[in-house]
């Protein structure tokens, strides 16, 4: 899938796509991956210096790719699709407040302990084997876009961009996420708790694993049996407590009791307790799986010298 943040970040491939060649282009490729620019050229009643002209527009925009290979007569160009789905975000996102802003890879995790049923994986491959907690310590970890564990915890030490006077007044994360049943399971409900610097946050019940169909993101290799996607969720702390989408509050825990200022590390928790009433696990969900394409988002909002800005 082709994720664009911005109307902006859009301009190639609208323009690339602006012209009924070129979506008739993309119409045949789609259809089979197998056709040549000279195919192209004679389906279309094009010459091949047209032809060459708008696959060139295509491949520049990222929408297509060019495979070269052995014809009858010398070597062969094959144009085949780079993305099955395109996805533009229209609204820019507005915020009036100071804040800083990191994405962190759900594979950058620092510390683990993790129970079956569990696994990871890139969008290339599986790492390692299921049900293995070994392979959450190699590195191809750092390239995950997919994680799960039946029960345990995962951890994650956040950037810290405070300087001195800055007065740290709300922090959101987010992040897609949902249960983990062996297989899939809709209706699998799972306690999963979070804290910050071991200062318990409370826990947010997730309602189940989902797979009935798949994932907008995931690649196509992905087994349909599998984890598909999740619930883009936020997680706020401030100075009323601590709140799951800005309007569920699951505790009492605010901002000023988290004790941070410039100085401090933070480290952040996803916790599945073998004890708790629904011990239904986790599913992180990063970049190229899922709904949603994108890691673990933390905005740090702060005021300078404790006044409002």
């Amino acid at each position: 899938m082709l994720y664009l943040k911005s109307i902006q970040e859009a301009e190639d491939v609208l323009k690339a796509l602006s012209t009924p060649m070129r979506l008739k282009i993309m119409e045949l490729i789609y259809k089979d991956d197998h056709l040549s620019m000279n195919d192209l050229a004679e389906s279309l009643g094009l010459s091949n210096s047209a032809i060459s002209m708008h696959v060139k527009k295509l491949e520049q925009a990222g929408l297509i790719k060019i495979h070269s290979t052995a014809g009858k007569r010398g070597t062969m160009k094959i144009i085949r699709p780079r993305h099955d789905r395109l996805m533009i975000d229209l609204a820019p996102v507005r915020e009036n407040r100071k804040f800083y802003q990191d994405d962190i890879r759900i594979g950058h995790y620092t510390a683990y302990k993790v129970n079956p049923t569990c696994g990871i994986a890139t969008d290339q491959k599986i790492v390692g084997e299921l049900d293995d907690s070994r392979y959450f310590s190699f590195p191809e970890r750092f390239e995950a876009g997919i994680l799960w564990f039946g029960s345990g915890y995962i951890e994650y030490n956040l950037p810290n961009h405070l300087k001195a006077g800055q007065t740290l007044n709300e922090m959101q994360i987010s992040f897609e996420i949902c249960s983990e049943c062996p297989e899939y399971n809709e209706d699998y409900p799972s306690d999963i708790y979070f804290s910050i610097n071991g200062i318990s946050l409370g826990f947010w019940v997730s309602p189940g694993d989902f797979g009935a169909r798949k994932g907008y993101l995931n690649p196509q290799w992905w087994p349909e049996r599998l984890n598909q996607y999740g619930l883009l969720k936020t997680l706020i702390i401030n100075s009323e407590g601590t709140f799951i989408d800005g309007s569920s509050k699951i505790s009492e825990t605010n901002i000023k009791d988290l004790n941070i200022d410039y100085s401090s590390t933070i480290s952040l928790r996803f916790e599945v307790p073998k004890d708790t009433a629904n011990c239904g696990g986790c599913t992180l969900f990063g970049e190229q799986f899922g709904d949603h394409n994108q890691a673990i988002r933390v905005k740090t909002f702060y005021t300078d010298n404790g006044y409002e800005q």
